[in-house]
Order: structure tokens, then sequence, then C-alpha cells
């Protein structure tokens, strides 16, 4: 009980010195809203590129066509020796097989040109085109192992999966990656150092209070509650107006844009639960950059 009374009485104290010295607090929430709102968009942009980057590598597709003279039982036993490949997708989806005429009917559907030229092809007998399987990969940077793989079946004639291009969006998109990452953690960093400041600026005009606090024999620990619990609440309050503009104004741009950007090419990521994510996000950087801020400010102070 006397813990729970000492711990009530520092978060009531603190929560009242907040207030008493509006002006210096205004400062440190200002400082946590306007660094925690770029550090929001990045995290926005870094999560909205990965989406797209996940989806262009789900959507990749090697086509592996048969010989002409591939027989209907070799056909069919060719699907359970792709699924054996370590790197192919395990759902039925990821492995499709397309024969000769279903090939010709879906480039026929997709224009006039092919229609003219391939209505002449009537049969299986006369179809030149080739029996193919639609085949998804789990990992796209193994591309090339599992393309080797697949050439090594019997029966395969020709395997395309756009080769060389491939292998760029792959380093590309993992440049990407790594840059969006150390953009957010930069941004992170840069908040804690800009709050920490902020706060010590705070703190030293209060130099006074805390030298009263030592005179009368307060312990460096009770000293240092308050102003711990202070930056707390500097870094919850200096949160609200990050979120909400996280809140609305990502919804508001995923509902502008019908959650599309340039077509359907560029999807974004659907705002629950990713807003609420950010939110929670938001607030714990406030919170422990705001009580480390503090912490480490008064500790300064105490050492002298």
């Amino acid at each position: 009980m006397r813990l729970f009374r000492i711990l009530s009485r520092n978060i009531r104290d603190s929560f009242k010195s907040v207030f008493r010295n509006f002006s210096l607090s205004i400062a440190s929430i200002s400082c946590i809203t306007i660094t925690l709102i770029v550090v929001a968009i990045a995290i926005i942009l870094s999560a909205n590129v990965n989406e797209f980057t996940r989806r262009v590598e789900k959507d990749v597709t090697i086509v592996v066509f048969l010989d002409e003279d591939v027989s209907e039982e070799r056909f069919k036993a060719i699907e359970g020796e792709i699924r054996q490949i370590d790197n192919v997708g395990p759902k039925d989806s990821d492995v499709v097989a397309k024969d000769k005429m279903e090939i010709r009917k879906e480039l026929m559907d997709s224009s006039d040109t092919y229609a003219s030229v391939l209505d002449k092809y009537d049969t299986r007998d006369t179809n030149f085109i080739k029996d193919a399987y639609h085949v998804k990969v789990v990992d796209i940077t193994k591309m090339e192992k599992t393309v080797s793989a697949l050439k090594k079946i019997d029966g395969v004639n020709t395997v395309k999966y756009g080769e060389g291009m491939i292998e760029r969006l792959v380093t590309i998109f993992d440049v990407v990656r790594k840059a969006t990452y150390v953009v957010v953690i930069a941004l992170i960093l840069v908040t804690a150092f800009l709050i920490s400041n902020t706060i010590k600026i705070t703190i030293f005009s209060r130099k006074r209070e805390i030298d009263i606090m030592r005179l009368v024999g307060a312990s460096n620990m009770n000293i240092k509650i308050p102003f711990i619990f202070e930056g707390l609440f500097l870094g919850i309050m200096g949160s609200i107006i990050p979120i909400i503009i996280v809140t609305y104004g990502y919804s508001s741009l995923y509902n502008y844009f019908d959650g599309e950007l340039f077509g359907n090419f560029v999807t974004l990521v659907k705002p629950n639960p990713f807003i609420f994510s950010i939110s929670g996000f938001l607030i714990i950087i406030g919170m422990i950059v705001g009580m480390v801020g503090s912490w480490r400010a008064v500790r300064k102070h105490l050492k002298i």
C-alpha cells in the first residue's frame, strides 16, 4: 500500500507539474508531435512500399512449356514432380495446368488478332501451342535455382519467367526495403535526440527545484521518478495529434483513391488494423522517448 501511495503521489505531482510549467511543456509536446508526424509518414510509406513489393513478388509466375509429344499421362505426372520442388508454392493454385486448347482459348479471348490467326486451328492435332504449367514460388530470390530444377524434369521443353527483369526487381525491392527500414530507424533516433534535448532545456530551467529537493534530503530516485512520469505524460500528449492525423488522414486517403494508385497497379494497405498498429507504435515511442529523455536530463543534473 505504501508503494502504491508513493506511486500515485508521484503521478499526481508529475501531472500537475506539466501544467504548472505549461509553456515549457508545450515546447516539449510540440517537438514530440512534429517528429512523430514525420515518423508516422515514414512508416506509412515504408509499409505501402513493402505491400507493393509483396504483391509483385506474389504475382510473379513461371511458365513451364512442355514438349509437343508429351502424353496425357505424362502431362498429369509432371505436376506432381513440379510440386516436389522446394521453392514451389504449397497451394493448389500455385501450380496450374494449362493444356493447348485452354491456352488457345485464352489467347483468342484476349485479342482479335490472335482470334483471327488461331481460328484456323481447331483440333489438338493441328494446334501448335504447347501444353504448359503456371507455377508460383515462395521466394523469388531463389528463382534461378527453382527454374534450374524445373528444366531437369523429363518432358519440359522451355521455362520462361521474365529472366533478367526479375533479378533486377529483386535487387531493387531489396534496396527499397532496407532503405525504408533505415529511414524509419533514423527518424526514431532523431526523434529521441530532439525530444531528449528539448526536455533537457525544460529540466534545466527547473534546476532550482531539483536543488531544493536535494537539500531537503530527497533521494536521487525520489527526484527522478516525478520527472520520468512527467516525460511519460509529455510523450502521450505529443502523440495525440500524430495519431489523429494517421487515423483520419490515412483513412481519408485510402477512401479517396479507393485503395488503389495508378489503377490497380499499386494497392494501399487497408486502414484496419494498420492505423491502429501505427497509433500504438507512435504512443509507445512517445512514452519511451519522453521517459528516457527526462531520466537522462535529471541524471545529468544530479551528478553536478
